[in-house]
């Protein structure tokens, strides 16, 4: 019983890790993939590669089955509570509403307002990039003052330029590269990398512990 209850308790460590791991990847988070990494492989090296070892009855591989299959369901929930990275909103309304876009504004988001052309006329969109622990706010919003709208919702997995851009990142100075620079006075892959990781640290930094 107490090898059992290991096996889930490891699978509850190690799989979130891994999970969380994969997200980050994904979303291109060199700082927070190697960190899950490092922890996905600590927990295999010194948790499950010990007690996988030898035979395994039927039971032991149904229980790390359902362990797996829980530590994945808890490594979505984590990432969701963590909110990692940024969201894409953008919201369809009927007509023009001011209100809402100098709400909108003062509370932070940057929103780019343009015309479209729907089956019953005319209809007024909303752009906004937002980070994803505001999404709530956000839609709590938009639901105060446009009930009605249609909403729909991705995450970029890059954005470059623009007011978010310079709100987030006015700490980090991004020195831009002329034209008629030499080849020779292109940063290298590693040194763009490293730079890559420190804006990024800092960006995490600001975004869960500076409030």
């Amino acid at each position: 019983m107490t090898r059992l209850v290991l096996i889930i308790f490891i699978q509850l460590l190690y799989v979130p890790m891994l999970t969380l791991r994969t997200i980050c990847m994904v979303k291109n988070l060199k700082v927070l993939t190697g960190f899950f990494g490092f922890m996905e492989a600590l927990v295999y090296i010194f948790g499950l590669a010990m007690v996988l070892s030898g035979d395994q009855s039927i039971l032991e591989m149904v229980v790390y089955a359902v362990g797996f299959a829980a530590g994945l369901t808890l490594g979505i929930y984590i990432e969701q509570k963590l909110a990692i990275g940024f969201t894409s909103i953008q919201v369809n309304i009927e007509q023009e509403n001011p209100t809402l876009i100098e709400v909108l504004r003062k509370e932070g988001f940057g929103v780019t307002v343009y015309m479209g052309e729907g089956k019953f006329g005319k209809r007024t969109n909303l752009d906004i990039l937002t980070k994803r622990k505001s999404e709530k706010n956000l839609l709590k919003i938009i639901e105060e003052y446009e009930p009605k709208a249609f909403i729909m919702s991705f995450e970029p997995k890059m954005f470059r330029g623009g007011y978010l851009t310079e709100m987030m990142n006015g700490r980090l100075k991004k020195k831009s590269i002329k034209p008629e620079q030499s080849e020779k006075e292109i940063k290298s892959v590693i040194e763009k990398t490293v730079e890559e990781i420190k804006n990024e640290t800092v960006t995490l930094k600001n975004d869960w512990f500076d409030q």
